[in-house]
């Protein structure tokens, strides 16, 4: 029973953890000629405030990005 965990740092939306796990679960399928029912796909998403590196939280990252890119027209 192939099981696939996968963590992110949250904020996709709900279509693009769908597309996600479609891929995924297409994936397994094809390459290790799993039966559909038994393949499992977890998915864990982390507070960006919980994640670092570099010793940078991804939130702080997102907020530099943020600081250095041009406002949007």
């Amino acid at each position: 029973m192939p099981l696939v965990e996968v963590t992110l740092g949250a904020g996709r939306t709900d279509g693009q953890l769908r597309a996600l796990i479609h891929a995924l679960h297409d994936a397994v399928a094809s390459t290790v000629n799993a039966r559909s029912e038994h393949i499992r796909v977890i998915i864990r998403e982390v507070p960006r405030t919980h994640w670092a590196t570099g010793d940078l939280t991804l939130a702080e990252s997102d907020a530099r990005t943020d600081q250095t890119t041009e406002p949007r027209q």
